[in-house]
C-alpha cells in the first residue's frame, strides 16, 4: 500500500510505502461500529441519579379515604404514577456502561478505519508538521493552503507551539499516535500523519 506524501502546499510530492496489514485491509463496517460504540461507552461516567419512592420527599398520609369519593384508591403521594413520585427503576450513579472489546478486535477495527481513509484519499503523510509561533492564525493559514479545514494531525511528539496554535480551531486536533482513537479517525474529514508518527503507528498496530 502506498500513501500520498504531501508538501507544504498540500500537493502530492511522492508516495510512501505502508504495510498492507494496517493500511490495506478490507472495510469491516460491523467491527468499526462495535469499536466506535465501545470506545464512546467506556468514556461514559455513571453520574446520573434518580430517586425511588423511598427517597422522594412526601407525606405518608393517605391522600383521601379509600371508598366513597368516586376516585381511584391511593395510598400515598410517592407513588410512581403521581407527579413528583419516585421512579420505578431509577438510574443509579454506580451504573456500568463499559463494553468489552479485545485488543485484537480493537486493533483490527482501527486498521480497517485507516485502510478505508487511505482508499478514499483522506489520509496523507508529511515529512514534518510545525508552526513558527504558537499562533492560531499561522496554523489556520497553513491548513487553508493545504486545502484542509477538518483535520486530525498525528505527530510523533506533541510540539507545544503546534498544540497551542490548534486549541482554538474547532476542526483541528493534534495528537500522538497512541492517542489516535477510532472516534476521532471517523469524525475528521482528513488525517495527516508525519513520517516518524507513521512508523510509530505501524509499531503499535503490528
Amino acid at each position: 500500500m502506498e500513501l500520498k506524501l504531501l508538501n507544504d502546499q498540500g500537493q502530492a510530492a511522492s508516495n510512501v510505502a505502508a504495510p498492507d496489514t494496517i493500511f490495506g485491509r478490507d472495510y469491516n463496517e460491523a467491527l468499526i461500529h462495535q469499536v466506535v460504540v465501545a470506545y464512546q461507552a467506556n468514556a461514559r461516567s455513571g453520574n446520573r441519579k434518580q430517586k425511588d419512592r423511598e427517597e422522594v420527599s412526601h407525606t405518608t398520609k393517605k391522600p383521601w379515604r379509600q371508598k366513597g369519593t368516586g376516585r381511584a384508591r391511593a395510598g400515598m403521594s410517592s407513588s410512581p404514577l403521581w407527579r413528583g413520585g419516585g421512579r420505578i427503576f431509577p438510574n443509579s450513579p454506580d451504573e456500568n456502561f463499559t463494553h468489552k472489546v479485545n485488543k485484537k478486535m480493537y486493533r483490527a477495527g482501527v486498521c480497517s478505519i485507516l485502510s478505508q481513509l487511505a482508499r478514499e484519499g483522506r489520509l496523507s503523510v508529511v515529512e514534518e508538521f510545525a508552526v513558527e509561533a504558537p499562533k492560531t492564525k499561522l496554523l489556520a493559514q497553513k491548513l487553508k493552503g493545504m486545502g484542509m479545514e477538518s483535520v486530525l494531525v498525528i505527530t510523533d511528539s506533541l510540539d507545544e507551539k503546534l498544540l497551542l496554535a490548534s486549541r482554538n480551531l474547532p476542526g483541528v486536533l493534534v495528537v500522538e499516535p497512541r492517542q489516535a482513537d477510532p472516534v476521532s479517525l471517523v469524525y475528521f474529514k482528513n488525517v495527516l500523519i508525519t513520517k516518524p508518527a507513521l512508523a510509530k503507528i505501524e509499531e503499535l498496530l503490528a
